[in-house]
């Protein structure tokens, strides 16, 4: 098994969404490519990971977030972190994060993640958790904005539990 970790290239785009339809995740082609602009801009980092060739996964890192409490820090967040069903528990994610948080200690002494609230996402909450990241105290964030006592709202993607680590 040989895995290898690199960044994200114009002919990966398709692919990409391809892997995560077939598992029934929507994951538009379009998301990949403003990826890669990002990247060209040097507004993110996507590393993509693959496994014998094969597309396994991937995550980025916005070197500027849009959670203003990372940005006032100058905190860049590890953002958008998938390994496919198949690969999942084989070591990708953990190298795939090794890698991430290698890159962010080069311009920062911290890295900032999000996490979902609901189980779909109890294996990331386990693993950013185990890996040392710890709450950020703002408690539960919607749309990059800390909530606030009474607010209410519908749990989606853009709910999520932000963390960040001392590297």
């Amino acid at each position: 098994m040989k895995l290898e970790l690199r960044e994200i290239r114009k002919s990966d785009c398709t692919q990409i969404s391809k892997s995560f339809e077939l598992q029934g995740w929507d994951k538009p082609i379009t998301q990949f490519e403003k990826y890669l602009e990002a990247q060209e801009n040097k507004e993110r980092d996507v590393i993509i990971a693959e496994m014998n060739g094969e597309f396994a996964g991937y995550l980025t890192i916005k070197w500027k977030s849009d959670y203003k409490p990372f940005q006032k820090e100058g905190i860049p967040e590890i953002v958008d972190f998938n390994v496919l069903k198949k690969y999942q528990r084989q070591g990708i994610g953990t190298s795939l994060m090794d890698e991430a948080e290698d890159r962010i200690k080069k311009v920062s002494d911290y890295a900032g993640i999000g996490f979902g609230v609901y189980s779909d996402y109890g294996a990331a909450q386990i693993l950013y958790i185990n890996r040392g990241y710890k709450p950020d105290g703002n408690g539960i964030v919607k749309d990059s904005i800390p909530l606030k006592y009474g607010d209410t709202i519908i749990i989606d993607h853009s709910v999520v539990f932000c963390l960040t680590k001392k590297l």
